[in-house]
């Protein structure tokens, strides 16, 4: 069955925590798993800046046994000089898998619907699901239970939740049994719909999802506290009204105190000191971020080997 990695809710809470296994496993023993050997290609196309999505696929790729193969975005004009169902059919009989770091979900979907083999999304404009699994398993590693488990704990993200971030926290929060709290101001909120989605996967994992205005009210007792830059790619000529607004949302080392000491920050940067997130949070003893930045290989290493062992690869 041809599986693929879209959105965060294309994981059971099963799933989930075999893929965090499976990752911590990786993360140990970098090379116990080697599905691309020979080498199998992985079309990485990136229509996004990106950093740290290039560097973690393309290094874990190499880890699996593959060959991490760069498709510039632009030079290939997908979705302008050729239509996404066309490219998908291309690079389908080209590679094992494809990575694509893009605006649109529905061109996501359309790569997948035509590819024939799994697609991962490396980010679109409403989620993040690879980030996501590299911040729950460095969640785990923090904060997990005995077993690994992440269900109980809290997680406050606080700015515009109304990004792509926001909803994958919501979905994959959720699903692995978090309370999910999102503070931003109305009109920086996810859309009732992602709620309703959230709500939905919380009835069967015990977590919960919920929204306020105040950040000190979502923080207070939280076990892990997020945020992301107010300006995601797309949003920069926003950039003075949104500053005006997120303000009182910034993580600082006031607001953080909610939380208490024993609690951790992730962001999954880049981040602007001084603007989401102060220099003094950011670079401080409760942050993990550079654990979360490498937890990215070790996770896309796993969803990866996930994905081709369910379509039989």
């Amino acid at each position: 069955m041809m599986r693929h990695f879209l959105r965060d809710d294309d994981l059971t809470p099963d799933e989930q925590r075999r893929l965090l296994d499976l990752a911590a496993d990786l993360k140990t023993t970098p090379f116990m798993r080697r599905p691309l050997a020979g080498p199998k290609s992985v079309a990485m196309i990136f229509d996004k800046p990106t950093l740290r999505t290039q560097v973690s696929f393309g290094a874990g790729i190499a880890e699996l046994g593959g060959n991490p193969m760069l498709v510039e975005g632009k030079l290939a004009g997908i979705g302008v000089r050729e239509s996404v169902e066309d490219v998908a059919r291309v690079l389908g009989r080209q590679v094992a898998v494809v990575v694509w770091r893009t605006f649109l979900q529905s061109d996501l979907d359309l790569m997948a619907a035509h590819a024939g083999v799994p697609v991962v999304n490396a980010l679109t404009d409403d989620f993040h699901p690879c980030q996501l699994v590299a911040d729950l398993l460095t969640v785990r590693e923090h904060k997990g239970g005995p077993d690994g488990s992440l269900a109980g704990l809290t997680v406050a993200f606080v700015g515009d939740g109304a990004c792509n971030m926001g909803n994958s926290w919501l979905l994959a929060g959720t699903t692995a049994g978090m309370h999910v709290r999102i503070a931003a101001p109305q009109g920086y909120r996810p859309s009732a719909a992602m709620f309703a989605r959230a709500e939905e996967i919380a009835a069967t994992t015990g977590g919960s999802a919920s929204s306020c205005a105040d950040p000190a009210e979502a923080v207070t007792g939280a076990d892990v506290v997020v945020t992301d830059t107010w300006i995601s790619m797309g949003k920069e000529a926003e950039e003075a009204d949104r500053a005006a607004v997120l303000a009182p949302y910034s993580l600082t080392e006031e607001l953080l105190a909610h939380a208490g000491r024993e609690a951790i920050v992730l962001h999954c940067l880049p981040a602007y000191r001084g603007k989401e997130i102060s220099a003094e949070v950011l670079d401080g003893p409760q942050s993990v971020v550079w654990d979360e930045a490498e937890n990215r290989r070790h996770a896309q290493k796993a969803v990866i080997a996930f994905l081709l062992e369910q379509a039989g690869r």
